[in-house]
């Protein structure tokens, strides 16, 4: 389990202040893609500080483990899959600032089917811009996934490659929702972003750990199966079933979250 840790003091007055986020200790499975703007208030102030606490654990982490791949940059490209409110790209924009001090650019593609979530995340973007070293750019893709179809436009809408691909608790809703028949999501998934990844890019899949009714499967166990049926190159993960954080802001003491996630490199383009 990491040491907890405590929200900034400027981004806690924009979620709990400004924006007006509320909190709510919840354990239910989140199927978040038609919440409306009231609902999107609570999960922006319950799972945004969450999300951005694990992926800036994670991603610092990693950049520190791999500074020789990564201390050179000066331009990323990330694609979020389901980006809902932002907290995961928001952790990932200040562990890039405080590890990778030669980054200079970073483009964001924020692609969720939730019009309300890419909204709020808007605005936090555009505040939290005063607080990094680099300049950020961002492209919003509110899109709507609802079969193969749908999925295969992504292609239409995305063209390139990326050097961070994430996806944060999304692909459990393609889950609950039997989006893709009887098909395994993060199959799915690894077969659709894979080949989205740059050379020495990297992905993050990081997802809830619970047992899923539908599938009747505990989704990290899907996630597994998934990276040995796609040949994905694993570099990283939890360490047992799923890695506890934990985060402290001005609505609870301290926050508890359990989360599941794998690390993919690619070596092979």
């Amino acid at each position: 389990m990491e040491h907890a840790m405590t929200l900034p003091l400027w981004l806690d007055h924009l979620l709990f202040k400004k924006l007006n986020a509320k909190y709510c200790r919840s354990n239910s499975n989140m199927v978040v893609i038609d919440w409306d703007q009231q609902d999107m208030l609570t999960y922006l102030g319950t799972y945004f500080p969450r999300s951005y606490v694990e992926s800036y654990q994670i991603f610092s982490d990693h950049f520190t483990t791999e500074i020789k791949e990564w201390k050179q940059r000066t331009v990323i490209s990330i694609f979020d899959f389901g980006s809902g409110t932002g907290g995961e790209i928001i952790g990932l924009l200040m562990a890039i600032r405080d590890k990778l001090p030669c980054v200079k650019s970073v483009r964001v593609f924020a692609f969720d089917g939730n019009v309300c979530a890419l909204r709020l995340f808007e605005k936090v973007l555009d505040h939290v811009q005063q607080y990094l070293s680099f300049e950020v750019t961002s492209r919003i893709l509110p899109f709507k996934i609802d079969d193969f179809y749908d999925l295969s436009l992504l292609d239409v809408l995305i063209k390139e490659q990326f050097d961070i691909i994430v996806s944060f608790k999304a692909i459990c809703e393609f889950v609950t929702k039997e989006r893709f028949e009887e098909s395994n999501a993060y199959t799915v998934f690894f077969d659709k972003f894979l080949p989205k990844i740059k050379t020495n890019g990297i992905l993050l899949l990081a997802d809830v750990t619970t047992y899923n009714n539908v599938s009747q499967e505990w989704l990290p166990t899907m996630m597994d199966e998934a990276i040995k049926e796609s040949h994905a190159n694993l570099i990283s993960q939890n360490q047992g079933f799923n890695q506890v954080f934990e985060v402290i802001h001005s609505r609870v003491a301290c926050d508890r979250s359990k989360l599941a996630w794998r690390l993919i490199q690619n070596n092979y383009n």
